[in-house]
């Protein structure tokens, strides 16, 4: 996409400041491309049962990969992740806004599981959680485990070593389920 941005710079031969159209190339970052691909699928799997867990474009050893980790009611299998692939690639052919070559993984949230969503948090309310937070809270921490204890409109209750931490979900950069396996 070219976008024009007008900028306001020194001329050295005017000696004055000058309007001057900037012209930009602005290439669709991975934040966008997560987003984009939410956006176009989400509802429609909704539709057939799944629920997008959540979407990363990561670049691996193998290439770029866009994997969509998804879920449903008694959990996903292999046909699952076959027949989700097959819906959507035509999908992502026709809208064609990954402009790179890439491998397309659909792929179970497994046991221990991304939390992304409020609803996410909602669902495992008592279990052992891991949270790492993008800006640190209280003694400069950003990394958690304990035991989600609480989920507000606007925050999860962490529950460790006997104390109780507010972290607001708009600081939580990654969180997933401690898996037990001995429950």
């Amino acid at each position: 996409m070219l976008t024009k941005l007008n900028i306001f710079c020194w001329s050295f031969k005017d000696r004055k400041w000058v309007n001057s159209p900037l012209f930009l190339l602005v290439k669709m970052n991975n934040n966008n491309i997560e987003s984009k691909t939410y956006e176009l699928i989400e509802d429609y799997l909704g539709t057939l049962g799944y629920e997008v867990v959540y979407v990363e474009f990561l670049t691996e050893q193998k290439g770029r990969v866009l994997r969509i980790y998804i879920d449903k009611e008694n959990g996903v299998n292999i046909d699952d992740c076959v027949r989700v692939n097959d819906l959507i690639s035509p999908i992502f052919d026709v809208e064609n806004f990954i402009k790179s070559s890439y491998n397309l993984e659909i792929t179970s949230p497994g046991l221990n599981r991304p939390l992304r969503k409020k609803e996410h948090f909602c669902r495992v309310i008592g279990e052992k959680i891991k949270v790492i937070l993008k800006e640190p809270i209280e003694e400069n921490r950003k990394n958690f485990k304990g035991i989600l204890s609480k989920v507000n409109d606007t925050s999860i209750v962490l529950n460790l070593d006997n104390r109780e931490f507010d972290i607001p979900f708009k600081n939580i950069k990654k969180a997933n389920l401690i898996y037990n396996f001995n429950n």
